[in-house]
């Protein structure tokens, strides 16, 4: 579970990332008692996030993408970077609902489409890379093939899913990006328009092998890599710490008249807790901080 095969076909002509996210997704719904439809909307966001991490060079680099449908489930932010590490949250984690003429989860619904999907680059260069494009449908997957044709310039097939079994776990769930690569020819398109592409997470459910399902679309493949992805945040104490470092002094002295203060961290839902003497410590380093710069 969590793998992905990167591999090219088509004569090196198009290349595909295939991510079985199940336990990943798992992870998320566990960390934030997600039910089914926020499930999806949060899973499919972070298996496509997940992969757009690989694909930065610098194992620095990260990839931030936040929607925003203006729909009830609100923001939907999840962060990855190039080691296969990827974390995320949405605003509501409590949506289950579901279309009434096909009894699928509604994602679009929920998520809305009065709104954009932002991707920030840290490039680890003085200034981020963002780019932004307004939502299609809701739904991520067509949302994300959007943004690689208009703001990559990279035509791509986006399938993304996540199926929630009767008990709320995450029965599968995946992610396939298709790229056509600059050297493709009308060939190239023809084959992929002609590819009976159906659900990822479908497929997953009664075959979770990646090599026979890319093996069934591309009979003639190249294997690059095999990558993992695991869900993971990377707080701590000490980065809470730096971030009320930067708060101006009015803000701090008014924290200090509290007993204690708690910080919840919204990847992992862990809490922090400082104390009179932490806040009274953080004055005198922001103090001591500003005393150098002058």
């Amino acid at each position: 579970m969590n793998n992905v095969i990167i591999a090219t076909a088509l004569d090196r002509h198009v290349r595909i990332y295939l991510f079985n996210s199940k336990e990943m997704v798992q992870e998320a719904r566990k960390i934030h008692d997600l039910w089914p439809t926020s499930c999806a909307a949060l899973g499919r966001t972070l298996s496509v996030t997940g992969l757009m991490g690989l694909m930065q060079k610098d194992e620095n680099e990260t990839v931030t993408v936040t929607i925003n449908g203006n729909g009830p489930i609100g923001t939907i932010l999840c962060v990855a970077n190039s080691k296969g590490i990827v974390k995320g949250f949405c605003g509501d984690p409590h949506i289950y609902e579901t279309y009434p003429d096909s009894h699928k989860l509604a994602v679009g619904k929920a998520v809305g489409t009065d709104g954009y999907l932002k991707v920030t680059k840290n490039l680890k260069l003085k200034q981020n890379y963002t780019s932004q494009v307004s939502l299609q449908s809701g739904e991520i997957g067509d949302d994300f093939a959007y943004y690689f044709s208009i703001s990559e310039q990279v035509p791509s097939i986006v399938s993304v899913g996540v199926l929630v079994d009767v008990d709320d776990s995450v029965k599968s769930a995946g992610a396939m990006i298709i790229e056509l690569l600059p050297n493709h020819t009308e060939q190239d398109i023809e084959y992929l328009e002609k590819l009976n592409l159906r659900p990822i997470s479908t497929v997953l459910s009664e075959n979770d092998d990646l090599y026979a399902y890319l093996n069934q679309l591309f009979p003639e493949n190249e294997i690059l890599e095999e990558r993992y992805i695991r869900y993971e945040c990377d707080c701590s104490r000490e980065r809470f710490m730096a971030s009320l470092l930067v708060l101006p002094k009015k803000d701090l002295y008014e924290l200090s008249k509290e007993d204690s203060i708690e910080i919840k961290c919204e990847f992992c839902n862990k809490e922090y807790r400082f104390d009179k003497n932490d806040i009274e410590l953080i004055m005198s380093y922001a103090d001591r901080k500003k005393d150098d710069q002058q």
